[in-house]
């Protein structure tokens, strides 16, 4: 049996498109805040919080802090998560969590716990590609592109690999 090669949805050029206009929103719905904290999940959701980061960091003057969001995708329940960066104090800020794709919206949902013992201004969520399967009560705020797959199909974001950027379907 043979597998089918993936099929390019998005190309670099596209992708940097998509994370230029969320970066633009971003800066649009929160414009009057003094500080924005990017909390990217470990991945491909970091590398997409760095590059909306760096678009960030030329269109707005507000402080920018970036974290990393640790927890293991595989486990069914997550006992807690590893937030790199933690010396940033969440404390009346606008925290932004970033994810390559929202599939079901269970990473999203485990990724939403350290900051909700904190009494954050705002908890928003972007993500590159936005698959339209939700199982959980999360959506995203900034959406790159939305995608209507079937349950077998797989989305895969490379943004951490030079020679390979791209969303790709299998």
């Amino acid at each position: 049996m043979t597998t089918a090669q993936p099929t390019l949805i998005l190309n670099a050029e596209q992708i940097q498109q998509k994370i230029r206009r969320i970066a633009f929103q971003i800066y649009e719905n929160n414009f009057e805040e003094p500080a924005i904290i990017l909390a990217g999940i470990t991945g491909e959701g970091y590398a997409l919080a760095e590059s909306l980061a760096q678009e960030l960091r030329q269109i707005a003057p507000f402080r920018l802090n970036l974290v990393r969001l640790t927890l293991d995708k595989s486990q069914a329940a997550q006992p807690s998560v590893q937030v790199d960066g933690a010396d940033a104090d969440f404390t009346d800020k606008v925290v932004i969590v970033v994810d390559d794709v929202l599939y079901t919206g269970r990473t999203l949902v485990f990724s939403l716990q350290p900051f909700l013992s904190v009494p954050v201004r705002k908890l928003q969520v972007a993500v590159l590609i936005d698959r339209n399967h939700p199982r959980y009560p999360v959506a995203a705020d900034y959406k790159g592109y939305e995608l209507s797959t079937t349950l077998t199909e797989h989305v895969d974001v490379m943004l951490s690999d030079p020679g390979r950027i791209g969303v790709y379907l299998q």
